[in-house]
């Protein structure tokens, strides 16, 4: 069947494509930019030769950043905050949301549970209490320290909420009627067909673990202990390596660019994230749309 639309129709349909081709390209040209300069020779990329395509391709950045043991050492770091962190965070989010999914005639006081956690969003209690806290109870240069403060993501635990809350009831009625506790209930059903909301809050755990930087520098007191992100934050701002006197570092360091190094350093550190967004693609829209709305 052909479709016919008018004159307005079609104008707004161009220039829906337009705007967000536009934005689709201010978004992939960046990446694109930091790409070509990580693969170009430093010539190249200190004269600013290099745009979308890189000059003098090289491998060269790349096998310095390898060599690197902080890198290194901070990528080990990022992934265990990252399986610890998205762990405790899907586990206790889940807890939290399935029993604040229920009526008020079935959890009493639910509103006002509701409301403590919604009140963490609109005030935070502070960076200086919050830093005395994790100081008191003996958090500081621990990997607790990075995953603890933020255990519970509201936001996430309010999409899953909502998702829960449109399940069929009929299904969870006919399991408590057969004999099935709340857990029961909670991991046989509710969390079984769940997968897209689950699949949405866990890309933003995982996304938010991978990219938070500022608990890092707050919370560790030794570079060692920094995640990758909080690395690279030290890296870009406020380090340069061409001052190092390693004579080690300086012989690898001979023909290289310090802004190559760390436009391989920025890749490596998101690339991850790009692997692992397509195979949660198909239960990301789902997920969103499903558990922003409250029936």
């Amino acid at each position: 069947m052909v479709e016919y639309y008018s004159a307005s129709r079609k104008l707004f349909i161009i220039l829906n494509y337009t705007a967000l081709t536009a934005l689709a390209l201010l978004c992939i040209l960046p990446i694109i930019n930091v790409l070509a300069v990580s693969f170009s020779e430093s010539y190249y990329v200190s004269a600013n030769l290099v745009k979308l395509w890189p000059k003098g391709f090289t491998f060269r950045s790349y096998h310095f950043v390898a060599e690197t043991p902080e890198f290194l050492r901070s990528v080990l770091v990022a992934l265990e905050r990252l399986a610890l962190g998205s762990a405790v965070n899907m586990l206790l989010t889940i807890i939290v949301a399935f029993p604040l999914s229920k009526e008020s005639s079935q959890f009493r006081f639910r509103t006002g549970y509701v409301w403590l956690f919604v009140f963490t969003i609109l005030f935070s209690g502070g960076l200086v209490p919050t830093y005395i806290i994790i100081k008191d109870v003996h958090l500081l240069d621990s990997i607790w320290s990075l995953v603890l403060p933020g255990a519970v993501p509201v936001f996430n635990m309010i999409l899953l909420l909502n998702f829960f809350r449109s399940l069929p009831k009929e299904m969870t009625e006919a399991a408590h009627i057969d004999g099935a506790t709340h857990w029961q209930v909670l991991w046989s059903i509710a969390v079984p067909l769940s997968k897209p909301a689950l699949a949405t809050i866990g890309l933003f755990t995982m996304v938010g673990h991978w990219n938070e930087w500022f608990n890092g520098l707050i919370y560790m007191n030794k570079p060692e202990h920094y995640p990758l992100a909080s690395y690279l934050q030290t890296v870009i701002v406020q380090r340069d390596i061409a001052l190092t006197t390693d004579p080690v570092m300086l012989q690898q360091l001979a023909g290289l660019n310090n802004r190559s190094v760390k436009a391989a350093q920025i890749f490596l550190g998101a690339l991850p994230i790009f692997l692992v967004y397509p195979f949660l693609q198909r239960y990301f829209m789902s997920g969103i749309v499903l558990g922003s709305v409250k029936e």
